[in-house]
């Protein structure tokens, strides 16, 4: 059998399996973010859940209003282990049995929990916690098992960055950090209970960091354009599937080819700062939109590796969240406002046609903004909340704010509005390429406006 005729065989024989599974579904699920402080109250989102005819729920916690809450919904849940946590219940098989006595048993069966997953994002951050994700996953399946709980899957949701390379799809492999000390034992585990391989996917950020060399119809599955992967012969029509599949193939060099995938997060955020292209109402809609007719096609069209399979797919997320640190994006991923209206017109379901969608507004910011950016205060701002932003901007070192010392050029006017400007623009101009950003918890936005004035010049940022 030749090179080509084994990895037609191994894709037919996945999605054949996949498509056999009784376990799961089509239905497109939401991730219910809770960094915000004017979101509905947990009793209001799951009515407003159930309204739109979500089939899954993905919490970044266990809270225990929310699973009661959650109660003979018939919505399928998702309930995670803190990163925090997880080294306690790796070394405790104790501690796994108490967390799953109170965050578990004590809501199901009445309560459709179907994913534990254990941690968040785990090999993106603290390296400490590494070795411990397995073992903790694995204490956490044998209290489910000790309870004779066969339909709660364990899971951990990762990131793309577990991958050194995705392109084309039959590059893809892990990063050689990880690939013998955690990606192997995990895909072990995941093999072994018949479990599933979480991945946060956006095409979003794939497309605005290469916006040049990567279609936006690729991204928005708009189907312009196609790309081989012509070591494989596989045709793609779209970016997430190109990315998937890289997951696909990563496990496959490890000797994995059937575990099943869930993508935890995926959407496209709705607004974003100047220098962020590619965040509008438009694309967003159009983004999620054919994100859930894609997921909910019956049949299933699965990917290029997996023709026919059917993916758990959530959607981020359901509110917009005003708390999030970061650029202007960080807030503007929800399907919802913080008031709990439609951001945009959308059938979570995938019933309806896209052709009964009303015109959208204008993409106004696809191609990438090229000039000079200043950072200031934004309108209306209490001037009360400006003092400690400003202390850090100046607390920086690097002469952010030298400018601002009594008879220097900037120091006049003595206003605060003034100063804080000055300082977040020094602020943002100096340090945005190691991760700042012209944010503040929202008392600065970026401006097109040059705010210099007389001798004083406001550092700018050059796009």
């Amino acid at each position: 059998m030749s090179a080509m005729e084994a990895l037609l065989a191994t894709i037919l024989l996945s999605s054949l399996l996949l498509v056999s599974s009784a376990d799961i579904s089509s239905k497109i699920g939401v991730n219910y973010g809770r960094k915000g402080n004017n979101l509905p109250s947990p009793y209001r989102t799951i009515e407003t859940v159930r309204l739109m005819n979500a089939g899954r729920i993905k919490l970044y916690d266990s809270d225990h209003e929310i699973l009661k809450l959650l109660s003979g919904t018939n919505i399928h849940v998702s309930t995670t282990v803190p990163n925090n946590d997880i080294i306690r219940i790796a070394s405790s098989q104790a501690a796994a049995e108490q967390w799953v006595q109170n965050n578990v048993l004590n809501f199901y069966p009445d309560t459709m929990i179907r994913f534990v997953l254990v941690g968040n994002d785990v090999l993106s951050h603290d390296r400490r916690i590494w070795p411990s994700l397995v073992p903790a996953m694995r204490r956490i399946k044998n209290s489910l098992n000790a309870h004779d709980i066969k339909n709660i899957k364990v899971c951990t949701p990762l990131t793309m960055d577990v991958l050194q390379s995705t392109f084309p799809p039959s590059s893809g492999e892990f990063r050689s950090n990880i690939t013998d000390t955690v990606m192997a034992p995990l895909l072990r585990f995941l093999n072994g209970t018949k479990s599933f391989f979480f991945i946060n996917a956006y095409p979003y950020l794939a497309w605005s960091a290469n916006s040049r060399n990567i279609s936006l119809d690729f991204a928005l599955f708009r189907g312009r354009t196609n790309q081989t992967d012509h070591k494989t012969g596989l045709v793609y029509t779209n970016l997430l599937d190109q990315m998937l599949d890289s997951v696909i193939f990563a496990m496959r060099k490890l000797g994995y080819h059937d575990i099943r995938l869930a993508i935890g997060e995926t959407g496209w955020p709705s607004a974003g700062d100047i220098d962020q292209v590619g965040a509008n109402i438009n694309n967003a809609a159009t983004y999620n939109r054919k994100l859930i007719q894609k997921m909910t096609s019956k049949p299933p069209l699965g990917t290029p590796a997996r023709p026919g399979a059917v993916i758990p797919t959530f959607i981020f997320s359901l509110y917009d969240e005003n708390q999030k640190p970061g650029p202007t994006t960080q807030r503007h991923w929800g399907l919802l406002r913080s008031n709990g209206t439609p951001i945009y017109d959308i059938d979570i379901t995938g019933r309806r046609p896209l052709s009964s969608y009303k015109p959208l507004p204008a993409a106004r910011s696809n191609m990438p903004y090229r000039g000079k950016l200043w950072c200031e205060v934004a309108p209306g701002v209490d001037v009360a909340n400006l003092s400690s932003a400003l202390s850090y901007a100046c607390s920086q070192g690097n002469q952010t704010c030298a400018a601002l010392n009594p008879g220097q050029q900037c120091y006049e006017p003595v206003s605060m509005f003034w100063h804080a400007s000055y300082a977040f623009s020094s602020y943002w101009a100096k340090f945005r390429k190691q991760g700042a950003t012209c944010y503040f918890n929202g008392l600065a936005r970026q401006t097109r406006n040059n705010p210099s004035r007389g001798h004083c010049n406001f550092p700018s940022v050059t796009l």
